[in-house]
Parts: structure tokens; C-alpha cells; sequence
């Protein structure tokens, strides 16, 4: 089996209960963006997307342009640092990430957002980069229980490509863990292993981190969970919580807005300018 290399394959290798998920999105986005918006207000965004396989290149370069006509890019950093300052949010910004980690991110989004003038993190479950298709298959295809999606990852010179590009790297953890399954000693050292071993393979330091699945109450204990990040040395915590950030906001507590690379400009405009 080859990995996935396209947005038909990575589809049509979803279990059923994927396959599901994908539909109903699909079903609630087109019935959302018929609903009255509240106004186009100031405010950052975080768009977020797990892959950017080669037929959806297009489709990510539009959204790209799209982001631009409406709004400035921001890079993680500077995000981070508005939210800090506390200086009222007066603006439309878009600031990008990518989780997971995946090869496609490198391959096909790096060069497009480098077009685009586009600053982004990407967050990356550190076990899985550097790992072989072939080699490591029994552990890739466990990313995704049950289902036959064979994820081809980055490597560590891929990485380091992104932070020459002046791309984030951040913490996804280091085995793509839920938090609310483990105990706090078990998601210190999630989150610790993983910000090591970026650092150490990329020099510097690892400031940000991404929760996987980023559900409060669900898949990370809110309480708990963006308070042991800050005790391991992290400077932020997203989450997949949709919405707009306002002035005042925790970085602690970030919400980004789940975005496919082939989305209709009528969804962006929904989710990204208008809902919230």
C-alpha cells in the first residue's frame, strides 16, 4: 500500500465512520453559510488544516488570496504577541497552522504560503517525523485506528526547511495523545518529550503547542491541561474550538477554525469574516 498523496485517496480510504463525519460537515457548513452572518467585525482568526495534498494545491493558493483581499497575515509569534499586549484587535488577521505533521504540508503548502507572503506554525506529533512508510507501517496506519490512510510524515530536514522559511515548529505531542485519557504526570511528559526532541533537533526553542483533537471537556481537561503546558515552558495552547479572537483573549485557550483546502470561498467567508 502507498501512502496517501491525494485529498480522492485520503476520502476514499476513510472508515465508515470517517466518511460519515466528513458528510455531515460538509451538510452543516453549506446549511451555516445560508444563515445571516453578524457583521464583518475586527478580529484574528486562526484557520488551521491537517493536509494540502497535490489536488488541492489550487485550491489552498485561492484561499491564500482570498485571506489577503480580506484581511493581513500574521505569523504565529506575532499572533501570540498581540494577544499578550493587550492593544485592542483592530483589524481582520489571519494567522495559519497545521497539524499533524504530514509530508504534504512541506511538500505542497511551504512553497505556496512562501508565495503568498504567508507566515505559519505547524505543529508535529514528534514520533511519527522522520518515520518510513514501509518501514513503519504498523505505526502509521495506527494514526488513524481501523482505517487503511497509510501517512506519509515529514522529516527532520523537512522540518528544518519550514524554520529556514521562518515557519513556527511547534508541539502536537509526542504519540498524538489524547490528553483527558492520561493522567497530569503522563501529559507533562507528552508534552516535555516533545518540545525536547524538536529542540533538539532544530535548535532553539519550542514555545507553542497544538492539543490533538483540541475538544474541551472531551479530549484535553481545560483546568488541567493548558496550565501543565505553561508549567512545561510553552507560550501558548491551541485548541479546535471555532471562533474569533478578541482582545483580551488567553493564549492559553486559542480557537481556530477547521479549514479544507478546497473550501468554497462562501465558506471561508462564513466561518472566517462573518460567524462570530
Amino acid at each position: 500500500m502507498k501512502p496517501v498523496s491525494t485529498i480522492a485517496e485520503f476520502e476514499g480510504r476513510a472508515g465508515p465512520a470517517a466518511r460519515l463525519r466528513a458528510g455531515l460537515r460538509r451538510a452543516a457548513l453549506a446549511g451555516l453559510s445560508l444563515l445571516p452572518g453578524r457583521g464583518r467585525r475586527a478580529a484574528l482568526r486562526f484557520p488551521y488544516y491537517h493536509h494540502v495534498f497535490a489536488d488541492e494545491r489550487a485550491g489552498f493558493a485561492r484561499q491564500l488570496r482570498w485571506m489577503r483581499r480580506h484581511g493581513e497575515f500574521l505569523g504565529w509569534d506575532d499572533a501570540i504577541a498581540l494577544m499578550r499586549s493587550g492593544d485592542p484587535i483592530d483589524g481582520r488577521y489571519f494567522c495559519l497552522s497545521f497539524d499533524d505533521g504530514f509530508r504534504s504540508c512541506a511538500t505542497h503548502a511551504l512553497p505556496i504560503l512562501v508565495e503568498h507572503g504567508a507566515m505559519a506554525a505547524f505543529f508535529v506529533a514528534t514520533r511519527f517525523i522522520g518515520t518510513d512508510p514501509e518501514r513503519d507501517r504498523d505505526l502509521l496506519l495506527g494514526f488513524y485506528p481501523g482505517e487503511t490512510r497509510l501517512m506519509e510524515f515529514m522529516s527532520w530536514d523537512d522540518c528544518r526547511a519550514l524554520q529556514d522559511a521562518g515557519m513556527v515548529v511547534g508541539s502536537h505531542t509526542d504519540r498524538h495523545a489524547r490528553l483527558s485519557a492520561l493522567d497530569a504526570r503522563a501529559v507533562a511528559t507528552e508534552l516535555t518529550a516533545s518540545k525536547a526532541r524538536i529542540e533538539a533537533e532544530l535548535g532553539g526553542q519550542c514555545r507553542h503547542f497544538c492539543c490533538p483533537w483540541g475538544q474541551p471537556g472531551t479530549t484535553f481537561l481545560p483546568e488541567r491541561d493548558p496550565r501543565i503546558a505553561e508549567e512545561c515552558g510553552y507560550s501558548s495552547f491551541a485548541t479546535t474550538v471555532r471562533g474569533p479572537t478578541r482582545s483580551g483573549d488567553s493564549p492559553f485557550f486559542i480557537r481556530r477554525d477547521h479549514t479544507l483546502a478546497n473550501d468554497p470561498d462562501y465558506q471561508l467567508r462564513t466561518f472566517l469574516l462573518e460567524r462570530g
